[in-house]
């Protein structure tokens, strides 16, 4: 089953239930290319290597535009000047909703400027 998750839109965090299963995160990773849950369960990250320092800025820049537009916040950590971490839970829940698995198959479709 293919969702078009890039396609949905974050609902706000309060009061939309509990956290996913690690069953309905399995297969919520399918749909994201690239990003992996973390040791708990209760986030989910990428890691992007950028080709500069100037990219990785940019590309968090724009990544901020659409957590904005989706008031769904990820946790972002450039080190190395050029290596970037995306994290994503939904901290209301202490753990893993659809709007994680929103927000990354929309930063999958940012265009970046990655070392190859």
């Amino acid at each position: 089953m293919t969702i078009d998750l890039a396609q949905k839109k974050c609902q706000p965090c309060e009061g939309i239930g509990q956290a996913l299963t690690s069953e309905k995160v399995a297969e919520l990773l399918k749909e994201t290319l690239d990003w992996q849950a973390d040791n708990n369960g209760k986030s989910i990250f990428r890691n992007f290597l950028m080709k500069n320092f100037l990219a990785a800025v940019e590309f968090i820049n724009a990544i901020a535009r659409i957590a904005e537009a989706e008031n769904h916040h990820p946790d972002i950590h450039l080190t190395g000047y050029r290596k970037l971490r995306v994290e994503l839970s939904t901290h209301a829940l202490d753990g893993l909703s659809e709007n994680d698995f929103i927000l990354a198959a929309k930063i999958n479709q940012l265009p970046g400027k990655f070392k190859t």
